[in-house]
């Protein structure tokens, strides 16, 4: 298999140092807006990869590298505001798509914290017969949460549940970054996105709504030592991709976030800072946005200041196959001390990049198959937790009391 990687930061160099002891992967193709970040990432792995660079918001220069490159898959991971012409660029030249985030939504313009507006991954989900028709898979929200978290969704839905009350995703860690008052361990884009924007919920009576960003407060008790963390609802893409192909009767998205997470979140919101929209400054036009993640520490560079544990997983009530009320927490734990290392990547960003490596195996192996714009959801679940046990961070479920 032949992969364009878009992306450099820190899960793309995640990818890249994983990728590098995985036998699946003819070449890799490091692009980046810079050159020299392509090159970092491409020399911390192996002679397999070479490294370019590319301006990933131009389709036309996506699809004609991929020619070039005789790419089979691009595997994005860029923030989401480059996943369109990503998207289309990658189905223009003929190759098969990866993302880790999907496309970005729009609240509704006069009922945004009740309403759905655009949703997540409405704009690709509108393309779904164009990939089909031209026999080429759109693999979408395939990194983490969304992503790991979905194929429990449907493990949970196949091999333990006859059926589901709600699929609840909870994130929550006990990570501390040492050094920093404020440093957020992935993308502060792509936080302010998810985190400000009305959090999406599904009921099956109800289809999706919205509510109020950081509502519905809950106490939830995380394993692997970390204990119990204060979670909130967050827009996410697994309550828009669940429901496509499972049948629960809820699906929620909640993260431990934190008071001061929150308050430094929603001060940047009432200040302005989190818009995407370039202002003015004596003469230079910039995002405020761009501005915020300028002055904050690259989440790829603060491994060496971290300590603790993340955890991503899926919460699933229900009744069991024998008939009788149960209650599990599929998760996926990583140790920061671990990751770094075994691989030199900090633990937000290797957990995440680690299940796209996973897919794209699955993938050129034929264990996984499709065309269209498809979910995690829709692929068989155990080849792939199979799969991610031989990482050397092996997935867990816990049973719990029914409540």
């Amino acid at each position: 298999m032949r992969v364009l990687l878009v992306g450099a930061g820190g899960v793309g160099t995640a990818f890249a140092r994983t990728a590098a002891r995985r036998n699946a992967f003819e070449h890799i193709v490091i692009a980046d807006h810079t050159k020299a970040r392509a090159e970092r990432a491409a020399q911390s792995a192996s002679d397999r990869f070479t490294a370019v660079a590319l301006d990933a918001s131009d389709e036309k220069a996506v699809a004609e590298l991929l020619r070039a490159e005789r790419c089979d898959v691009l595997m994005n991971a860029v923030d989401p505001r480059f996943v369109m012409p990503l998207f289309r660029g990658a189905l223009a030249a003929g190759a098969n798509y990866l993302d880790m985030a999907m496309s970005l939504s729009h609240p509704h313009p006069t009922e945004p914290y009740a309403k759905p507006g655009v949703k997540l991954g409405d704009e690709q989900f509108a393309m779904a017969e164009e990939w089909e028709n031209q026999g080429l898979l759109a693999l979408v929200g395939m990194g983490v949460e969304p992503g790991l978290a979905d194929v429990f969704a449907r493990h949970a839905s196949d091999s333990l549940f006859s059926s589901i009350d709600e699929i609840g995703v909870r994130d929550g860690a006990n990570l501390v970054v040492d050094g920093y008052d404020f440093a957020p361990t992935f993308s502060i884009w792509t936080t302010l996105e998810e985190c400000l924007n009305p959090p999406v919920i599904w009921e099956k009576d109800r289809g999706w709504y919205t509510t109020e960003p950081f509502s519905e407060l809950e106490v939830f008790d995380f394993p692997a030592g970390i204990g119990p963390v204060e979670c909130v609802n967050v827009e996410h893409e697994e309550v828009l991709l669940v429901p496509r192909w499972l049948q629960p009767k809820r699906v929620t998205f909640k993260y431990g976030l934190g008071d001061e997470f929150i308050g430094v979140l929603k001060t940047l919101h009432k200040l302005g800072l989190d818009s995407t929209a370039p202002v003015d400054v004596e003469g230079v036009k910039v995002s405020p946005r761009d501005v915020v993640a300028a002055c904050l520490p690259d989440p790829a560079e603060l491994g060496d200041n971290m300590h603790g544990v993340t955890c991503a997983g899926t919460w699933v009530t229900g009744t069991g196959k024998d008939g009788a009320r149960r209650e599990v927490y599929l998760h996926h734990a990583v140790d920061n001390a671990w990751s770094m290392q075994e691989y030199g990547s900090q633990s937000v960003v290797w957990q995440t990049a680690i299940n796209p490596i996973v897919a794209l195996e699955l993938l050129a192996s034929d264990a996984w198959s499709g065309a269209g714009v498809l979910g995690p959801e829709a692929f068989p679940a155990d080849p792939f937790l199979d799969l991610l046990n031989d990482s050397g961070a092996p997935w867990a479920m816990e049973e719990r009391t029914p409540r």
